[in-house]
């Protein structure tokens, strides 16, 4: 099934997972740590509130880093989160943020890919860059854990997303040292 469709048919609590891993993974961008947006997890597990979360991440992050559009991408994410969970709204923004993830990898992915973010996500994968590919992985997995796992899918989805948020991290420390 690919990632269009899977947002499609993803519930409240999977569609809020996918746009909040994307974010989790593209946090080095803003200069943020691996801790900055536990609130938000655990908001979605229904052990904290997730409009505070949200206040205390973009209170945390409004200082972040200026890395170019990459950084931008990220910081729209951060700044399109809805205070209010609800289907229709945290729809529209995961399936923003599932763009923007795949636009930032594929800027920070030093192969070229013709195609376009659009199709990678309908399910056309042939000769995508190796980061790019990953993500577009990490993003459906995060949601066959929630559409399989419903809560219990939770911790699964934040592995996958730490996992990515390492990966992100190194290409960026990565293109850092290149530039110096």
């Amino acid at each position: 099934m690919s990632l269009v469709e899977l947002i499609a048919q993803a519930d409240e609590r999977g569609l809020a997972a996918s746009g909040l891993a994307c974010l989790d993974r593209c946090v080095p961008l803003l200069g943020g740590d691996d801790d900055i947006l536990r609130p938000l997890w655990a908001g979605l597990a229904g052990t904290a509130d997730w409009g505070e979360g949200l206040e205390l991440a973009r209170a945390k992050l409004a200082s972040g880093e200026d890395g170019g559009e990459a950084a931008l991408l990220a910081r729209r994410m951060l700044d399109a989160a809805p205070a209010d969970r609800s289907a229709a709204e945290v729809r529209v923004w995961a399936d923003a943020c599932s763009v923007a993830s795949l636009q930032i990898h594929r800027l920070l992915d030093p192969a070229e890919d013709a195609d376009s973010v659009d199709s990678r996500r309908e399910g056309r994968t042939e000769g995508m860059p190796p980061l790019v590919a990953a993500e577009l992985r990490r993003q459906i997995s995060v949601l066959e854990l929630l559409a399989s796992h419903g809560v219990a899918g939770l911790r699964p989805a934040l592995d996958v997303s730490t996992e990515g948020r390492r990966v992100l991290r190194a290409v960026v420390s990565r293109r850092a040292r290149g530039r110096s």
